[in-house]
């Protein structure tokens, strides 16, 4: 096995052309992923460049670096958009896994469970991608394309997640698991929200994780939402006639469909009246 750990995004992409290789960022998805075996093929570690680590802002865009923690994300001193994004971060393992796992990683891992998905999908994060051709950006709901598929080309590597700068926005997050911590979900529920002086909703997003093959953003609910008063009743009335259709949750042993898609309704309700909440 070749292992490589080059020092700028020029030099991994040289080692990427023409040949197939695994990534190594944070390792917390790559080694479980080889069952105990060797990798065969070379191993491209990213851990000296430098470029790819940190959040920053410029213009009216936050830049997370590809290989920026969630543990650094956690502890960020981010505005109120992202609280659903370090509650997910809080949530992602154990502390020894946030502290090395990785914001692209999680999704380049592609799982229908990855925390960090629903809150990204919610503030309309983009994935940056560089490769052969250049540089190119993606909407996150079209980077992920189906269970551990994403729109990478041979050669490529993601180098950053773009998310707008929302100022007026509030968010949360919600996961429902068997326990309290270091869980697979049953569901989980980002909101994003923005509300008017007189308490009603001018903007809701809301995205769902592990209810589908790719977690989803629920353009009905957010329709039905705008509007509605910031209060438990008047959510929940909504609510009761929303359509969840895009959702897709299958029965296994952490909870049967039904099950799921009831959660879900419920973690909507709960999510969105928090992230009101924050902003009063």
């Amino acid at each position: 096995m070749q292992f490589h750990r080059p020092e700028t995004l020029e030099a991994a992409l040289h080692l990427m052309a023409g040949q197939p290789v695994r990534i190594l960022a944070g390792g917390t998805d790559f080694f479980p992923a080889l069952g105990g075996r060797t990798a065969t093929d070379p191993v491209i570690d990213l851990s000296r460049i430098k470029g790819l680590n940190g959040i920053s802002k410029s213009g009216g865009v936050w830049r997370f670096g590809a290989t920026t923690t969630w543990s650094e994300i956690r502890d960020a001193n981010l505005p109120a958009q992202f609280l659903a994004l370090q509650q997910a971060a809080r949530e992602v393992g154990s502390i020894q896994i946030q502290n090395a796992g990785t914001i692209a990683g999680n999704l380049c891992n592609a799982s229908p469970a990855a925390d960090g998905v629903p809150p990204l999908l919610a503030l309309d994060a983009e994935v940056e991608i560089a490769g052969p051709a250049g540089t190119r950006v993606l909407p996150l709901d079209q980077f992920i394309t189906g269970v551990r598929r994403t729109a990478l080309q041979p050669g490529e590597m993601v180098t950053a997640v773009l998310v707008p700068d929302w100022p007026a926005c509030h968010s949360a997050f919600l996961k429902l698991g068997a326990r309290r911590y270091l869980v697979i979900s049953i569901a989980m529920v980002a909101a994003v929200v923005e509300c008017a002086n007189d308490g009603t909703f001018t903007y809701v997003a809301v995205s769902v994780g592990s209810c589908s093959a790719v977690a989803q953003r629920l353009t009905a609910v957010e329709q039905t939402l705008n509007g509605a008063r910031a209060e438990p009743d008047a959510i929940r009335a909504c609510l009761e006639k929303a359509d969840l259709s895009p959702l897709t949750p299958i029965d296994d042993v952490r909870a049967s469909a039904d099950y799921r898609l009831a959660a879900a309704r419920e973690l909507i309700a709960r999510a969105v009246l928090m992230a009101a909440e924050e902003g009063n």
